[in-house]
This record gives C-alpha cells, structure tokens and sequence, in this order.
C-alpha cells in the first residue's frame, strides 16, 4: 500500500484554552452508518492534569472531518466533579453507537488508586451509554463494574480510542473492548506501583452490549512486558490482533499478542513488538480488510511523544513499514477510522510545542501501490 504524496486535509476539532475546557485530550473516533464522523475526548475543566473535573465530550462532523458541528457533553462524574474518560465508542450493525466510559472521584490520582489507597467508590468504575441517532443525544449512563471488573483489581482502563464489532467467523457480532488493569503486589516489599502489576484484558458482548464479561486476562506476560493502554483490529480470517503500551522498563515500548476465539482467550501471551519503535504512548490499530492492510498509528521517536506516524503491516502484524510521517511535530494519542475506500481518518494530539494544544483530524488518501 502506497499514501499520496499530496498534502491530506486537516481540520481541528479540539484546540486547548476553549469551550470552557483548560485542555482536550484522548481521543477516540469512529463513524456512523450514516457516514457522520463521531469525535470523542476528554475535557479537562481545571488543568491539563490526569485527574481532576474531566468530562467525556463529542464533535461530529457531516463531511467526513473536514468541518465539525458544536461541543457536546456526552456524560460527566455524578455531578460534575471528578473524571469521566478513557471513552471507548462502537458501532452496532443497525446504527446504535455504543460507548463505553470510566470514572473515578477528582482526586483519585492513578498513583493513589495503584497503590490500594482509595476506596472502591471513588476508584475506577466502568459505564456504558448508547446513541441512536448518530450521537445527537445520548442514553444515561448505566454502570457495568460488577460485570467487568473483580474487586482486588485497582486501577481500570477501557481502550482508548475505537472498540471493535466483530465481523469475520464465529464470533461476528461480538463487541471487544480492548481494556487494562493493576493488581496488589504480588510480593510483601511491594506498592502496587511496579510495571508488573499491570495487565490486560478484553471486555467482550454477545448481546450488543446488554451484558458484558471479561474476556481473555494476561496471567503470564513476561516482565519485559507490562500491558497498559490497548488497542485492537479484527484480521479477515476472524484472528483479533492486539497492541499494547508496555510500561516495563525494556528497550521496546510495545507490544502485541492475538486472539483465535474472538478475544475469550490469547494464542500467546503478549510479546515484544519492537518493529514499532516510539515512546511510551497509546498507540491506534485499524486493519483495511480490501487492501489486506493493518495499520498502526503513534509517535515514532524513540524518545519523545513526537513526529506521528502511519506504519503498516501486510503479514497480521509481524513486520511493519512506515508508510506516512505525519510531521515532525509533538504529538501524542491517537485514533484511526476507515472514511471510505480511498481514506483513512488520523484524530491525534499535536501541536507547534506541545503536544497536547490541539486534537487534529487528517483525510489521509490511500492507494494501491503502482
């Protein structure tokens, strides 16, 4: 697969400092049956901070990212103090959006709830809400933890970015949400803060999302390996690939792994991906089904959450090539989302001196290679 040289088209749904919010982050996109493009984030009332009064807020756009409607506020903390994030949206076959959101009180800082110091109601709790009219008004919040989340687990992330509905084999219908968690220290002398008490895990529904259950777990990662923010792709022989930030201190900073049975279970535990080298930062999967294509989204400096970059892979994920460089700039999370045949759409952060000034989406045309 070739990406055409001409400039994409960029438009900037998010920018930091407006709307009432002092920063946009985490973003997550999919598009409706309708063909409107849903961006979601966060937004960060107070400060920049991962924690704090943060909401869940949404842009759409008729035109496929090129101009986007007014700032929606998709769900907040109870009354609007403390964090609703990590959002984690997906769309059914008959239209219905669902998303998937995780709260926790304002100062329920991730060092606190890893460290088993914050009561379970404040901690990390996992709700759902849905749309049915391409996110113009949404469902209220209902609560999934005691479905997808045991109790001595602490910290608690869905995705983020898009989650999947199945479509190949067995298990088309399925919704996947790729997710991770930290657990107590496994030794006496431990916080709860090492990078082995992180693991991943999928939420999984066979029923569009009315009940949900834990899918696979990562027991037996090795501890050059620790999964965090997770991101998946259904191949066309049904497999599921997955890709996750590790935050072991090791020379590579991802990793990945697969699923045979629609994400119940992994064929090996996540390993090493050092063919996608970059800094410690979630990363996007998106796999083009008619071009036999998997693409990768993320920063590509070995360093610095910085110069953006598409990367692909024609072999399920086993080695991968850069095929678009972004720019140079700083740049963070992102999201991928297939437009049409001929485009792919990149909702990332970025910005001239930091990364985190602006929520960007790129049209990035695509074609078969001569």
């Amino acid at each position: 697969m070739a990406y055409e040289s001409s400039e994409p088209e960029c438009s900037v749904p998010y920018r930091a400092g407006t709307e009432g919010y002092t920063s946009f982050r985490i973003p997550a996109v999919v598009r409706a049956r309708s063909g409107t493009v849903l961006a979601f984030a966060e937004g960060r009332i107070s400060s920049a901070a991962d924690t704090g009064d943060i909401d869940t807020v949404l842009k759409r756009s008729p035109d496929g990212g090129r101009t986007w409607g007014p700032l929606q506020l998709v769900t907040r903390n109870g009354t609007g103090t403390g964090t609703a994030g990590n959002p984690a949206p997906v769309v059914l076959a008959d239209g219905r959006i669902v998303l998937l959101t995780v709260h926790n009180a304002a100062d329920a800082t991730e060092d606190r709830i890893r460290r088993g110091e914050v009561p379970p109601a404040d901690g990390r709790r996992i709700w759902l809400q849905h749309s049915d009219d391409d996110g113009t008004s949404w469902s209220p919040p209902r609560e999934l933890t005691d479905q997808v989340k045991p109790p001595y687990w602490r910290w608690y992330a869905t995705g983020p970015g898009h989650a999947l509905r199945l479509r190949h084999g067995p298990y088309a219908g399925r919704l996947l949400v790729p997710a991770n968690h930290s657990t107590p220290p496994d030794d006496p002398d431990g916080t709860g803060t090492e990078p082995r008490c992180y693991g991943g895990h999928a939420l999984l529904s066979d029923d569009d999302g009315a009940t949900w259950r834990i899918g696979y777990r990562d027991r037996d990662t090795d501890p050059t390996v620790a999964p965090n923010e997770t991101t998946a792709a259904e191949l066309p022989d049904g497999t599921v690939y997955l890709n996750t930030r590790s935050q072991a201190a090791a020379a590579w900073h991802r990793a990945d792994a697969v699923s045979a049975d629609g994400g119940e279970s992994l064929v090996t535990p996540f390993r090493p991906q050092a063919g996608l080298a970059g800094p410690v930062c979630q990363g996007s999967v998106l796999h083009l089904d008619d071009r036999g294509t998997l693409l990768f989204s993320g920063p590509a400096h070995p360093a610095a959450r910085a110069l953006m970059t598409l990367r692909a892979s024609r072999d399920a994920g086993l080695t991968w090539r850069t095929v678009h460089t972004v720019g140079g700039l700083p740049a963070g999370y992102s999201d991928l989302v297939r437009l049409d045949r001929d485009t792919v759409g990149l909702l990332y952060e970025t910005g001239d001196f930091s990364a985190y000034s602006t929520i960007t989406f790129r049209r990035i045309p695509v074609e078969e290679p001569a």
